[in-house]
């Protein structure tokens, strides 16, 4: 394990430290670079406000100011405070004035309806009407004594409009 330590780049032994000094004991190995991509892109967003802080304040080079105000700004707009302990105690107590709803007892875990389950049908089949056998044989005719039709005759043959039907899953038995 000490061949490994060494293998890696200096700020993964400053991960692994870090883990260690928190007593974390067990983690995968993608974690060290999960907290690294993690680190380079913090240190990346503070540095490009600090230069667009400098720039803004007609400075030649970055200082100290600009990362103390860079730094100031991610901490004041990326993390948020909770709110204070009696807000939560308030909305604590009016949400615990509602009562829980009475559940069904029954055999097995309580199950959501029907229409809210992904097992219920989210399909539509479409099928042709059918066509009444006089008026098959109409439309046949039609198509023999005209040869060669032209486009407003073609719209005044009827034409069958889909039905859609829906079917629900039957249960299975067990």
């Amino acid at each position: 394990m000490a061949e490994k330590d060494n293998d890696l780049p200096r700020d993964a032994r400053v991960v692994q430290s870090l883990l260690k000094s928190m007593g974390v004991e067990k983690y995968e190995p993608c974690v060290i670079h999960q907290f690294l991509e993690l680190w380079y892109r913090y240190v990346v967003d503070v540095s490009t406000d600090a230069q667009v802080y400098s720039e803004h304040a007609g400075k030649a080079a970055i200082d100290c100011d600009d990362v103390k105000l860079a730094v100031q700004s991610k901490v004041n707009f990326t993390f948020s405070q909770p709110p204070p302990r009696e807000v939560l105690l308030e909305l604590a107590r009016s949400r615990n004035k509602i009562p829980l709803p009475k559940t069904i007892s029954g055999p097995g875990i309580p199950l959501p309806p029907e229409q809210d389950t992904l097992i219920s049908p989210n399909y539509q089949l479409a099928i042709p009407r059918r066509q009444s056998a006089q008026a098959m044989e109409e439309a046949e005719e039609d198509e023999r004594s005209d040869a060669n039709p032209s486009q407003e005759q073609k719209t005044d043959v009827p034409q069958s409009t889909p039905q859609r039907v829906s079917f629900p899953l039957s249960k299975h038995p067990k």
